[in-house]
């Protein structure tokens, strides 16, 4: 079974009876110890029974999402500033590719803006780690989705030792800061760590090489990567530990099934727009005056 809040079981459901939000379940509490091997990958808290009921769920919230994802744009209209960060982190083949592709694909995507990170550039080498995500950021109304993030600078970066430990060590709270002041700026961060188990990359990493349309994806560096394992699971623990606040906690997402992926993160961001309830402007002209004008005018 996959950890939980206390008191709860998968269904999300309490010993009282009464059902909790999703986000309640997968948060990492703040100043609560992560210990990864505790959480079950293949896990499904909450979720809907199989794979063809969660496939099903996922569709029928598209319509409640792109109906929530206008009204916030509408409200940017008239100077509301609030919008949705989505970040999303996780080993190789954890699915934030594919998250980016069935979750993303329920919005109207005129209104998202996507940047997957790579290996920093030269120019953006030259300036502060946060440098080069400030200029990613959404804009008011939209919704933002990261794909890797400024939580590379502590991941890789410690893992090969790119930095002395001491400024990796000051990036927590640099991190911490500027989630802070997006929060005070009307930005709803919701960060996904997607939980793959290692036995589940390797399925994953040998369906890439079974598939020659794949193989594309697949780099011989990928296993390498793996012996770093152990790093990077401690290298996430910390991240969250240090990082999962009030104002932009992180969320242990099971990520070996994936059509629970997609349900649990779509399920995630409706929670959040439901949250904001954001609201269509009302008109600042006069409706009945602008009617009669059209019912009367004439070709």
């Amino acid at each position: 079974m996959a950890k939980s809040a206390k008191g709860t079981d998968e269904t999300g459901t309490t010993k009282k009876g009464t059902k909790k939000k999703l986000r309640d379940l997968l948060r990492v509490p703040e100043g609560e110890r992560v210990d990864l091997s505790s959480y079950d990958a293949s896990a499904t808290p909450a979720g809907p029974a199989d794979k063809a009921a969660g496939v099903l769920a996922t569709a029928q919230m598209g319509d409640r999402l792109a109906g929530l994802q206008e009204r916030l744009y509408a409200a940017s209209t008239a100077a509301d500033r609030r919008r949705v960060l989505l970040v999303l982190q996780g080993m190789d083949t954890s699915g934030k590719g594919g998250t980016v592709k069935h979750v993303i694909g329920l919005f109207n995507p005129s209104g998202c803006r996507i940047k997957a990170f790579k290996t920093p550039t030269a120019e953006e080498l030259e300036h502060p780690f946060l440098w080069r995500v400030m200029k990613e950021l959404p804009r008011p109304g939209e919704i933002g989705i990261f794909d890797r993030s400024h939580y590379e600078d502590v991941l890789i970066a410690r893992v090969r030792g790119l930095v002395p430990r001491s400024r990796l060590g000051r990036r927590y709270g640099q991190i911490n800061r500027f989630e802070r002041s997006l929060e005070d700026d009307g930005v709803t961060v919701v960060k996904c760590f997607l939980h793959i188990s290692y036995e589940q990359q390797r399925r994953r990493l040998l369906e890439r090489l079974d598939n020659p349309d794949k193989h594309w994806k697949f780099s011989p560096g990928d296993i390498a990567e793996r012996e770093l394992w152990p790093a990077y699971q401690e290298a996430y623990e910390i991240a969250l530990e240090r990082c999962s606040t009030t104002y932009a906690p992180w969320y242990v997402v099971p990520a070996d099934r994936k059509w629970y992926r997609n349900w649990a993160i779509s399920r995630l961001l409706l929670e959040h727009l439901n949250a904001l309830d954001p609201r269509y402007p009302k008109a600042d002209f006069d409706v009945d005056l602008c009617r009669k004008q059209l019912l009367a005018d004439r070709p």
